[in-house]
């Protein structure tokens, strides 16, 4: 930790008075270099990223001074701090009675999961694949995914505890795929093929996914949290399979208006009780650092917030 100026807000920015803060995985891959990391890549030193929870104490110019003193959440480039300048045009108003954990996935993590969905192209009654679903975004995905209409929805996950976690949240099937015989597992539930695949693992995994899928299937990939770039067989496309990427930035700037009300849906589920995020740990921001022993385990359950 060390002591900074309070910043200022500049054009089209607000700056939070942080009262919860999100860590993303993704921080781990860029902290541990591109060594350990693979396509993760960031010069270091460097900041950490986050999902940032407060009120709007300040406004820069060109922004709307009624914000300040709004509840709102944001992803914001430096995170880890007291007090967080975020781009006003991106904030996610805070509804009452919505906690903290959820609250910080309103501006990423459940836009991701539903922008993916979105991509998929997912229709009523279809079978859904959510790997990595007990992980800060995985776990949206599979309630949303319930959400949007899926017939049957398949969570991997990489233990017991988590594998419980993931039928509490409603997975009509739960897979270890850390066994090696896990395509297999999943063949049971889906015996006629799965529709979509939500994939935030790359690497193998994705590639055994591909023969999972019936025809016209899409894999959405939206994170390669092993860290592996993928080279995909086009041989194993021509069976009518489809793969596409998401990114929220890339969502953001192709379909402004619909990521803005994919904000607006979330925050509804949230209101009206349907989708919620896990806590599984809340830690004072001096110890950023067990944050990101907890990321890099595998072992949490949901959301790590730091509080300043």
């Amino acid at each position: 930790m060390e002591e900074a100026e309070t910043p200022s807000p500049g054009p089209g920015q607000v700056r939070i008075r942080a009262e919860a803060i999100g860590a993303n995985f993704v921080d781990v891959k860029f902290r541990q270099g591109p060594d350990a990391g693979g396509i993760y890549r960031r010069d270091l030193p460097a900041v950490l990223t986050g999902d940032v929870v407060g009120e709007v104490d300040a406004v820069g110019p060109g922004v709307d001074p009624g914000l300040t003193g709004r509840r709102v959440a944001a992803l914001a480039e430096d995170a880890f701090a007291d007090h967080v300048l975020a781009d006003a045009g991106w904030l996610a108003p805070v509804p009452e009675g919505i906690d903290d954990a959820t609250a910080s996935m309103l501006p990423m993590g459940a836009p991701v999961a539903l922008g993916a969905l979105r991509a998929a192209r997912l229709a009523p009654g279809e079978t859904v694949l959510v790997h990595a679903a007990a992980g800060g975004i995985g776990h949206l995905a599979v309630q949303l995914a319930k959400i949007s209409g899926a017939g049957t929805v398949i969570a991997t996950a990489g233990s017991r505890a988590k594998l419980d976690f993931i039928r509490a949240l409603g997975a009509d099937a739960a897979v270890d795929y850390s066994a090696e015989d896990w395509p297999e597992r999943v063949r049971e539930a889906a015996p006629g093929g799965v529709d979509v695949v939500l994939d935030s693992v790359g690497g193998r995994i994705l590639l055994r996914s591909l023969d999972l899928l019936a025809p016209f299937g899409r894999v959405v990939v939206y994170g390669a949290a092993g860290g592996e770039a993928t080279d995909i067989p086009l041989t194993s496309l021509f069976a009518m399979r489809s793969v596409a990427g998401f990114s929220l930035l890339a969502w953001r700037a192709a379909a402004p208006q619909q990521a803005r009300e994919d904000m607006d849906q979330v925050a509804r589920h949230a209101v009206e009780g349907r989708l919620r995020a896990a806590l599984h740990a809340r830690l004072p921001l001096d110890e950023a650092a067990e944050a990101h022993r907890i990321m890099e385990s595998r072992s949490q359950l949901g959301r790590v917030l730091l509080v300043p």
